[in-house]
């Protein structure tokens, strides 16, 4: 009679079971999130043309708010630098390549990034996202995932013969996990 018992519980318990759900899946907390106004400003000199001309392109990123699972201190960064490149036009703003660039952290701790970029143009809207990995320093071996919107109506005037392109500003986050 126990034993019928028991039998007769565990089939309960096991139906039971199986009217609980377990909660959804969600992804462990990365190492750091960067939110709006995160930003990038870049600027071209000359400005772009129509006309493929080499070019001095400088950008400015500033990271923050930010926030850290395994630094705690981190709060915002920055990454600035200048590069020469040849044959650039407001017709080529849109493709892809890569990067390699090192944040500076409010800390005095840096990371380098190796990126790839894709960067596109839809309506009036620029749009940059770079997904890579933490080469060395600090979150060194961590994925990195950027996402960054802008403006892109001086490109379009441009792209039409009608304007210049002097720079692009793009507001976005950044994660490392």
């Amino acid at each position: 009679m126990i034993r019928s018992a028991l039998a007769a519980l565990t089939a309960l318990i096991a139906a039971c079971a199986g009217l609980v759900t377990a909660a959804p899946a969600q992804a462990a907390p990365g190492d750091l999130v960067c939110l709006p106004p995160t930003s990038s400003t870049v600027t071209f000199s000359p400005a772009l043309t129509t006309v493929p001309q080499d070019v001095t392109v400088t950008t400015n990123n500033l990271f923050g708010p930010c926030t850290s699972t395994s630094v705690p201190g981190i709060t915002s960064g920055t990454f600035s630098g200048s590069f020469h490149v040849p044959g650039r036009s407001c017709l080529t703003l849109a493709g892809s390549g890569s990067s390699t660039s090192t944040i500076t952290w409010n800390t005095g701790q840096t990371s380098t990034l190796s990126l790839n970029y894709t960067t596109t143009i839809a309506g009036a809207v620029y749009t940059s996202v770079l997904i890579g990995t933490v080469t060395s320093g600090l979150f060194a071996g961590d994925t990195v995932v950027s996402n960054q919107t802008g403006p892109a109506t001086d490109v379009l005037t441009c792209t039409l013969g009608l304007g210049t392109v002097s720079g692009l500003y793009t507001v976005g986050t950044i994660t490392f996990v």
